[in-house]
């Protein structure tokens, strides 16, 4: 095996450790969770919305023209296929799971494409590969977070969203980091770019969406006292020196190093 190859599925399988103690932190409060889950899920839309607009989005835009194309695409994606999911699976009284669908395929997506990143980044060089993995893994603890937050609002009961949260927001990073790992060779830079843009703009419409419908249901107070303080969170990770390291260029390096 590769070492880059090596390293890339390493950082990912570390990523979904990250990804996991979030989750951990959710179990040990399992009641307390359900019976907060509208709060929860505006913090952690709070978090999404920061880390969207603020890092993910901005990333896809400068990537390059065509990238504003696909991150409506992708938005536009996400809105038509919770149409589709109302539609073909009705929400009965009491049960909303097929709207869970849409931010929970958002965030899987989102996180396959960082085990992506990690691949790419490390085929150009160990250092822009640490660099780039660092930086990424630093909101994973979050993701695990959001995950969980989606299915719980949505009818799960605590042990079916902790296995289906590991599953989208923890295992698709090494997944995607030893499948792409595999065919870097094979992905283009434009490929690269374009999955990257349509994953933010469906995190876009999350964030957006699905992540705050709680408003309707909590208190005006302590609904923006849950979006603040996810807020401030995302800011706080966002601030911190090591995303300097753009993951775009990486991706650039490393799709360079992969054809040479």
């Amino acid at each position: 095996m590769p070492f880059s190859l090596q390293a890339s599925v390493s950082f990912g399988l570390l990523a979904a450790l990250v990804t996991s103690l979030g989750l951990l932190a959710v179990a040990l409060r399992s009641e307390w969770s359900a019976r907060q889950s509208g709060l929860f899920a505006l913090s952690a839309g709070g978090m999404l919305i920061s880390m969207s607009l603020l890092h993910i989005l901005p990333e896809a835009l400068a990537s390059g023209t065509p990238a504003p194309s696909f991150v409506l695409g992708g938005f536009f994606a996400g809105l038509l296929l919770s149409f589709a999911m109302r539609t073909f699976f009705p929400e009965r009284e009491g049960q909303a799971r097929a709207e869970a669908f849409t931010p929970l395929l958002a965030v899987g997506v989102h996180s396959f494409f960082d085990g992506v990143i990690y691949s790419v980044s490390f085929a150009a060089s160990f250092q822009s590969g640490v660099y780039a993995s660092l930086g990424l893994i630093l909101h994973e603890f979050a993701e695990g977070i959001i995950a969980f937050a989606i299915l719980s609002r949505h009818g799960f009961k605590v042990r079916e969203a902790l296995v289906w949260a590991f599953i989208a927001a923890a295992a698709t990073t090494p997944l995607g980091a030893l499948v792409s790992g595999l065919f870097v060779s094979g992905l283009g830079t434009d490929t690269l770019v374009a999955l990257y843009a349509v994953s933010a703009g469906l995190l876009v419409y999350v964030a957006t969406g699905p992540m705050l419908a709680p408003l309707k249901e909590v208190s005006p107070m302590r609904a923006m006292g849950s979006l603040g303080a996810g807020v401030l969170f995302a800011l706080a990770i966002l601030a911190l020196p090591i995303h300097e390291h753009g993951v775009l260029n990486a991706h650039d390096h490393g799709a360079e190093a992969a054809q040479h």
